[in-house]
């Protein structure tokens, strides 16, 4: 007699499948791992008497890890990862999973792969295949051998109908995930042992002894702190409302909707509502009626599922998933993981409801449905899977533990609501007007609750009838107010928006959504607080701003999407598995090198957020989003911090920086600050944003206000400068506005600096040039006694270069220069022949002029 070996997914799972295909005749015995159980019984398979043995895995047989050299930390290079050999280990080497297949398979002629009916399940098929195949009796080695059976319920009907179509394995489909496990091991490894081996020795008090990457993992984290930056980077705005209150005849108060709905102008807002407040009565204008229907849902997938487990139930997406594939199991559903939300046309659905007509709950709503007749639920997607979950058998309260029932309930009253009618209900206006402002208030009256009679949470409120009015009816108004409020941020994600959101963009599979999550939650990303909703901790939004900060790709969706595109492309068989991870494997070992090389962008993050360097830092000046101080950490690399929108700004290095007179940078509303040092004390402001943002293209990174070319800001270039520098080429010689009264002309560029004018009280450049030179001209003023001008005048102007006035006032030996030549001065204003000591060789022109030869 030939032997038929079948492998179930779970131990649960494989005596399901033995009692339903037994007729529940077999026997059982424990096999030598304690693990699984092994069931026995004779039958007819291909038309012939054979001996069935059924048996299980426990999940994955192997799992792909790196060969143990390349697990020592300390000793690898985290680059080497991308290269180096892989090689599939047992996934609970206790369990001697591949050891118990192939004594089990010993001298078997069929294999039958029972195996959960997705592309993990695909993969598990030929994990198991790897472990028997060499036990097999292989006589005919063109007879076909192993089998794949495909089912979505643990039924009698399922079950045997699937065990009489058997197909092959889809290795395409298997391929896919080994492709998926191997650049999620590389990717993942080498990322989080260098940012882990990085933070852990110079942080002692971060949150996580972990710091992880994973593909998957930290974009769904990035949704998390873009709400987070949203929220705080929010400012609300003051907006204003009218309210009016009326009563009708029988007393009954009703609350009008303005139309204007809200206005941000409180002038205007109050001219409305004293024109209202001149009237005394509403006028009821017109009332309009219209049936309305509210739809069924359409059929359940898992993610939806998962959404109103969080959202409705309460609980997380990976319990509810645990709690889903035991009922599924146990054969109360049918399989839990499904992308579709269409009923194939041969579907039973009167025999799926029939099962739930004798229960004690919702029996009497089947019986009812059954009798009137079903409506054909509403066409949703089909992805080619499973069908949508549906019950498959009744249970009644006791019989299942507390959160197994809620689940439960809820996909049966689901599944019958998408076989009721549609909730309809009248739709009612009535629209008012008070002298030239217009109201309304809407209401509903329930026609027929539809599928509301089962899912009896979505039923229509009592609360929202209007009452019965004439047109033409005038109501007295009981109050009428000018209301204010403010727009708000929006709350944080909840599992269920997030769950959305990953499904929108692609990360993640229905199965693999509740692990992401449930991840960056025990890994101390996010912490789940009221109402389910995620809240990133420290360290989570340190980690996504630098990773914005270094390369933003690696926490965006849309690196995971086009991965998860090329891996369905190797399911279907429409791209090669070696190119597609040579491909990938390339760009993110590109990005991984670049990370390395920038990772002090995010240690800057990191720094302030967790040693106390960020306690130390004293408040220096305001930031320009939030409005608060920012605090300058002196530690160096010196920097600015803003604790409230937690971002980081570089300074200048080696000098001191002070605020600069509450000046405000007009771009972006950043305090400005001083920076003085270097040559002969040489200093300049900046703004900080400026400094790391350059707003212009011709504006590097790291420049000061004076290389800045912003037209009307009075302290950039084009408002400080006088003529171009005599040392550099590109230079131009600006007034420094903080150097009085030891007023000083200093490069742009380079280190030259000109002391003018001791003494004087105020400098300012003009905009007028001198006809000679093309510099712009200056006036200077001084106090009563302090003037060292030739007459003691206590103010001049005119050109510093060739004013017989000014020019004995300026540092000679480093302003002497040439009389011949042309110059044009810093705004690029001045044209002529200059025969002073701002004149110079050659065209002076744009933004700099006055280069001469000394």
């Amino acid at each position: 007699m030939k032997t038929v070996f079948m492998v179930a997914e779970k131990p649960s799972l494989a005596q399901s499948l033995g009692e339903i295909l037994s007729n529940k005749h077999c026997s059982s015995r424990k096999g030598f791992n304690g693990a699984c159980s092994v069931h026995e019984w004779n039958g007819s398979f291909q038309n012939q008497s054979v001996r069935f043995k059924m048996t299980s895995v426990c999940g994955h047989v192997m799992s792909m890890d790196f060969p143990g050299k390349y697990n020592n930390w300390d000793r690898v290079d985290p680059a080497e990862l991308f290269t180096c050999p892989t090689e599939k280990k047992e996934a609970t080497a206790k369990l001697r999973m591949p050891e118990f297949l192939a004594k089990e398979a010993r001298g078997a002629d069929y294999l039958v792969l029972w195996l959960d009916c997705d592309k993990e399940g695909e993969n598990i098929c030929f994990e198991v295949i790897e472990c028997v195949c060499n036990s097999m009796n292989r006589t005919n080695k063109r007879e076909q051998t192993i089998f794949r059976a495909r089912f979505s319920a643990i039924t009698e009907r399922d079950i045997k109908a699937a065990m009489n179509a058997l197909v092959e394995p889809n290795e395409n489909e298997s391929r896919s995930v080994d492709a998926r496990q191997e650049l999620d091991l590389r990717i993942g490894c080498s990322f989080t042992r260098f940012q882990t081996k990085f933070f852990q020795g110079k942080y002692g008090n971060l949150d996580s002894t972990l710091i992880s990457y994973g593909p998957c993992q930290t974009p769904t984290l990035g949704f998390c702190v873009e709400r987070h930056d949203f929220i705080q980077s929010f400012k609300p705005e003051t907006y204003w409302v009218v309210m009016v209150k009326v009563v009708t005849s029988d007393g009954k108060e009703l609350n009008l909707d303005w139309e204007r709905g809200r206005l941000f102008d409180k002038d205007i807002a109050n001219l409305f509502m004293n024109m209202i407040k001149e009237h005394k009565r509403a006028r009821l204008v017109n009332i309009s009626k219209k049936e309305k229907t509210r739809p069924r849902p359409p059929a359940l997938n898992t993610v939806e599922l998962m959404r109103v487990a969080s959202a409705g139930l309460g609980m997380g997406p990976h319990h509810a998933m645990m709690l889903a594939e035991r009922l599924y199991t146990q054969g109360y559903i049918s399989y839990p993981r499904t992308e579709t939300t269409h009923y194939p046309e041969n579907f039973d659905l009167k025999g799926a409801l029939r099962v739930q007509e004798g229960h004690s709950e919702w029996g009497s709503a089947v019986r009812e449905l059954l009798r009137d007749g079903i409506q054909r639920p509403k066409k949703g997607h089909d992805a080619g899977d499973h069908p949508p979950i549906t019950p498959m058998r009744s249970a009644e309260k006791g019989q299942l533990d507390h959160d197994s029932w809620r689940l439960y309930e809820y996909i049966v009253k689901h599944f019958v609501g998408t076989l009721m009618p549609d909730l309809t209900y009248l739709s009612t206006t009535a629209n008012f007007s008070i002298g030239a402002e217009n109201f309304s208030i809407t209401g509903k009256t329930l026609i027929d609750p539809g599928f509301t009679q089962v899912m009896d949470w979505l039923a229509l409120s009592d609360d929202e009838k209007v009452p019965d009015l004439k047109n033409g009816e005038e109501l007295t108004i009981l109050e009428a107010k000018l209301a204010e409020r403010q727009t708000s941020p929006p709350d944080y994600l909840t599992e269920s928006e997030l769950i959305t959101l990953m499904e929108k963009h692609g990360i993640g599979t229905d199965a693999s959504i509740p692990v992401h999550i449930n991840n960056i939650c025990q890994r101390n990303y996010v912490q789940v607080t009221g109402a389910r909703r995620l809240e990133p901790t420290s360290l989570g939004i340190v980690l996504v701003h630098g990773y914005q900060k270094i390369d933003p790709d690696l926490v965006l969706p849309t690196m995971r999407s086009a991965v998860e595109e090329q891996l369905n492309l190797i399911a279907l068989g429409n791209a090669d598995f070696d190119s597609v991870l040579r491909h990938t494997l390339e760009i993110f070992e590109l990005k991984f090198q670049y990370f390395v090389k920038n990772i002090e962008g995010m240690d800057q993050l990191f720094e302030v957020s967790f040693s106390p360097l960020s306690a130390s830092g004293r408040p220096l000046s305001r930031c320009g989003k939030c409005r608060r101080y920012l605090k300058l950490v002196e530690t160096k690399p010196m920097r600015l911090h803003c604790v409230a929108c937690d971002d980081t700004y570089s300074v200048p290095q080696n000098g001191v920086i002070r605020e600069f007179q509450e000046h405000r940078c007009p771009l972006d509303d950043f305090q400005l600050l001083l920076w003085s040092g270097g040559a002969k004390g040489k200093s300049y402001t900046f703004c900080p944003y400026c400094y790391n943002h350059p707003p212009f293209p011709d504006t590097n990174k790291g420049s000061g206000c004076n290389l800045c070319s912003h037209p009307t800001c009075q302290f950039g270039r084009d408002n400080v400068g006088v003529s171009l520098c005599m040392e550099c080429p590109n230079g131009i010689l600006v007034l420094d506005p903080s150097s009085g009264p030891k007023w000083k002309l200093a490069c742009n560029r380079c280190d030259v600096i000109i002391n003018v004018f001791e003494k004087a009280s105020k400098v300012q450049i003009l905009s007028e040039t001198c006809d000679e030179c093309g510099s712009q001209n200056v006036s200077v003023e001084y106090k009563e006694g302090k003037s060292k001008l030739k007459d003691h005048s206590l103010t001049a102007s005119g050109c510093i270069f060739c004013s017989p006035v000014l020019t004995p006032l300026v540092e000679k030996h480093r302003a002497i220069t040439d009389s011949r030549g042309k110059g044009g001065g810093a705004r690029g204003r001045g044209r002529g022949r200059g025969a002073g000591r701002g004149g110079g060789r050659g065209k002076g022109g744009g933004r700099g002029g006055g280069r001469g030869r000394r």
